[in-house]
This record gives structure tokens, C-alpha cells and sequence, in this order.
């Protein structure tokens, strides 16, 4: 039998977050069939030639830093083409237009676009799997749009199918549309035994206690739970759903599970999050739109962690935030750090302990957790997808690194990202994108940009605004 092409990157540095593997100043990662079948550290007076066969791939890692490519459990790809666009304004501004008459007129080429921009911006910037929380699926197009800008670009994604966007509130606003039954087809076309590679998984995203009617809610996980998928649910976030106390609702309802992730979080109970805590349910955290988000609430991380969770990061939409983790990763430990001035040292003293390491820790594997593939990916692990990321350590912003994660995570940026391969393949190689004219992609975008934005003026000016 032929053997395979190996990738083999000798004299790296690994951040592995993997507690039996460690951190190394230099080894050697091997990698065969999309995995890491082994990570040496790098032998001091090496005896012998290194193992290499006839077609390995051998990659000197001298000056670069390896670690697990980021994971995004909670973004809204679908937005991509209208970036920043919501920075200064009043968050219902976001949900009035964007939720409602800008996502309603949404063409299946506008999310296709918009999920293929989000998925190569993600990938350049080291986040190698992406939850692509979709809640715009105004059709069957729609839907297929988004999977095929995912596939398109290599990223590994979950594709979290949710419900359309509509004028009206009539989805959201205790709800008695059930879930999109398209969801059946969606699996059965896509996800069935064989029918899509291995890169892309399908979960569901439910409007639940929040948004949907008493019973509505019910089904939408029993629908979940009846097709074997996963549920990401937004929940707790502005007062006005402090009320709702969604969580408490799933329990009582005997429906709060370990395949739960809750995004955002702010106004849960300490009882609520002890109740996500016993069940094994994870929660993500948007951190910079969370901030940048007035009204949103107190981001509830270390209510979260005196719970018991450890929280995974995301770059929720970029109509009003960057989606890059690195970002969430300085952002969150800023949070961390000013927070604890502010409270002051007495309680300051009671609070959780917080390293470096374990902001990294909620970038990688705390997110590979939050989607259940904490067994493939989020750290450096033989056995594990090679899923990485390597880093320019000479970079005029990071060298010489004395604390590698320290590093990454207080001052690090996309433009730092080398190389980074999904599943033992590079999709970024020195420092460009594979597969993809970048040029042509933003020409794509400037163009559904530009229709989306005078759709937009048309809503508003039919609406009186």
C-alpha cells in the first residue's frame, strides 16, 4: 500500500493546550491523513537524520509559534458584506433594521456572499472552525447559499440553520411559527451518511422561552433532539428578557441538556447558571459586541466561572464589532483585569483566579467543547485534526517572546498569522489565502453591499423613516 504525503514542521515552538503535551521551545509535528500522529520536542544533539519518507512535506519552523486554530462557536456570517456598520448606534437600531427589513430582503446570493467573505476573514485571521449562526433563512436557497460559502472557502463550520427574517415580529415575538421544516431537507441533502465532507456539521439555533410561544419552544428542541443536532440559543441578554428566565424554563420543562450552548448570557441568575452548570451546558461569550452593545448588561464572566463554567468566545456580527478571536482574547482580559480594580481589592480577592492561558484555553478548546468536538479538535493533540495555526514570533509586535501565550494573547493579530491548515491542509500559506481571489471576493461584496444598502433605503423610506 502507497503510503500517504506527510506534512512534517521541524523547530517550531508549540502552544499546545493539551496538558499532557505541554508547551515546547522546538519539536517536530507530524501530520498524516489530516491528523497530528505525533509532536517530538526537538532532540538537543540529534544523533540520527530525521525520519523523513520520499514525498513528506518538511516545513521549518524556526521562528514560528504552532497552537490550535481558534474556534467561533457564535457568529452571524451572513452579515459579513455590511461590517461595522451599526458601531454608534443604539442596538435597536440593529435589530429594527438589520432582523427586519434589511434581512428580509436578503437574496440567497447576498448570504452566500456574505458567509463566504466571513469564513475567508475568519481563516486568515487563525479561526479554523466557525459556529455560523444562521438566522436568516428565508428560503431553501437561502440556506443552501450559506453552506455552499462555507464549503467554498475550507473553514471547518457547523452550520446552525435558524428561521427567517421577516418585516414583522411574527418570529420572534412569542412565536407560534414553528422551526423551518426545511431543516429534514437540509440534513438529508447535506449531512446524511457520505453526502458532505467531514469539514461541515449541522445544529440548530432556536429563537426559545425568548422569543417563541410556550410549546413552540418545546418542539424546537424536541426537533433537535429527534434529528441527533446540537442547540445554540441567544438568551439573557438586554433587561427586557431578564424576565423570561429562559433557562429556569427549559429546566422546569425537564429540556436543559449538555447539548445546549447559551450565547450572551448578561442578565441569567446566579441560580440559571448554576442550573446551565449541572447539566453540562456550555456559553458563549461575544465579548467586543457585547461591550460595544448598550444595554446589552454586565458580560456575566466571572458570575460564569464562580458557577463552574468556563466560557467559550465568539465573534457574534460584524455589523458592530471585529470577529477575530484575537481581539475577544485581549478584550476579555482587559474586562478581566479592570474589573477587578473596580471592585476593589477585598472582593477583587474572592474573585476566580484568571492566567493567560486560560483565556487562550476559552479561544480553542473550551470552544471545540461548546460544539461537542472537544475529541478532534482545540488543542495540539496527537489524534486530534490537524487544525493549526503558526505565528511569526520575529514580528516587530511579538519578538522576542519571553511568554508565548502572553504574547498571542496581548498583542497578536491576523497579520501575524503565517500559516494555518484545516485538517492537515493549508488554506493560508505565508501569509496569503489559498483557493480565493481576494480581490474578486471584495468585488463580490462591494456589489451585494451596495444592493442590500439601497434595498435597506428603500424599507426605510416605504416604513416613514
Amino acid at each position: 500500500m502507497q503510503q500517504s504525503q506527510r506534512t512534517i514542521i521541524e523547530n517550531v515552538a508549540v502552544l499546545s493546550l493539551d496538558e499532557h503535551v505541554g508547551e515546547l521551545g522546538s519539536a517536530t509535528i507530524t501530520i498524516d491523513g489530516g491528523r497530528i500522529t505525533s509532536i517530538e520536542p526537538t532532540p538537543v544533539n540529534p544523533r540520527t537524520a530525521p525520519d523523513h519518507r520520499a514525498g513528506d512535506e518538511v516545513i521549518n519552523g524556526s521562528g514560528l509559534l504552532a497552537l490550535p486554530g481558534f474556534v467561533d462557536t457564535h457568529r452571524h456570517t451572513w452579515q459579513s458584506a455590511i461590517k461595522h456598520s451599526y458601531a454608534e448606534l443604539d442596538p435597536r437600531v440593529y435589530f429594527a433594521e438589520v432582523l427586519k427589513g434589511l434581512g428580509a430582503s436578503y437574496q440567497a446570493g447576498d448570504v452566500y456572499i456574505g458567509n463566504k467573505l466571513g469564513s475567508y476573514a475568519a481563516l486568515s485571521a487563525g479561526t479554523t472552525t466557525l459556529f455560523d449562526w444562521s438566522h436568516v433563512q428565508n428560503s431553501p436557497e437561502h440556506s443552501d447559499g450559506a453552506i455552499a460559502g462555507l464549503r467554498e472557502s475550507g473553514i471547518r463550520a457547523v452550520f446552525g440553520h435558524g428561521w427567517p427574517t421577516s418585516p414583522d415580529d411574527s418570529w420572534t415575538d412569542k412565536s407560534l411559527r414553528p422551526h423551518p421544516a426545511d431543516i429534514r431537507r437540509i440534513q438529508n441533502e447535506y449531512f446524511s451518511q457520505g453526502s458532505l465532507d467531514d469539514r461541515i456539521s449541522l445544529a440548530m439555533v432556536v429563537r426559545g422561552p425568548e422569543e417563541a410561544a410556550p410549546g413552540i419552544w418545546h418542539d424546537e428542541l424536541r426537533l433537535a433532539r429527534e434529528l441527533g443536532l446540537r442547540v445554540s440559543v441567544h438568551t439573557g441578554a438586554y433587561a427586557r428578557n431578564a424576565n423570561a428566565a429562559a433557562v429556569q424554563q427549559y429546566a422546569d420543562a425537564g429540556l436543559l441538556g449538555p447539548d445546549m450552548t447559551f450565547v450572551h448570557c448578561n442578565h441569567l441568575t446566579d441560580q440559571e447558571l448554576g442550573l446551565i452548570a449541572d447539566n453540562g451546558a456550555t456559553v458563549s461569550l461575544g465579548i467586543h459586541c457585547e461591550m460595544n452593545s448598550q444595554g446589552v448588561g454586565e458580560i456575566p464572566f466571572h458570575r460564569l466561572l464562580q458557577a463552574g463554567i468556563r466560557p467559550s468566545l465568539s465573534g457574534d456580527t460584524e455589523t458592530k464589532c471585529t470577529g477575530d478571536m484575537f481581539t475577544q482574547m485581549r478584550m476579555l482580559w482587559a474586562y478581566h483585569r479592570s474589573t477587578l480594580t473596580r471592585i476593589g481589592p477585598e472582593r477583587a480577592a474572592q474573585a476566580p483566579t484568571v492566567t493567560i492561558r486560560d483565556i487562550l484555553g476559552y479561544a480553542t478548546i473550551e470552544g471545540a467543547k461548546a460544539i461537542g468536538q472537544e475529541t478532534d479538535i482545540g488543542s495540539l493533540t496527537p489524534g486530534k485534526r490537524a487544525d493549526i495555526q503558526l505565528i511569526d514570533t520575529n514580528a516587530l509586535n511579538l519578538g522576542p517572546v519571553q511568554d508565548p501565550a502572553a504574547s498571542i494573547v496581548l498583542a497578536a493579530h491576523e497579520g501575524n498569522v503565517r500559516h494555518v491548515l484545516v485538517g492537515g491542509k493549508f488554506v493560508k500559506r505565508n501569509g496569503l489565502l489559498l483557493g480565493v481571489n481576494t480581490e474578486e471576493l471584495m468585488d463580490e461584496a462591494r456589489r451585494s453591499q451596495q444592493s442590500l444598502l439601497e434595498r435597506a433605503a428603500k424599507y426605510k423610506s416605504m416604513a416613514g423613516v
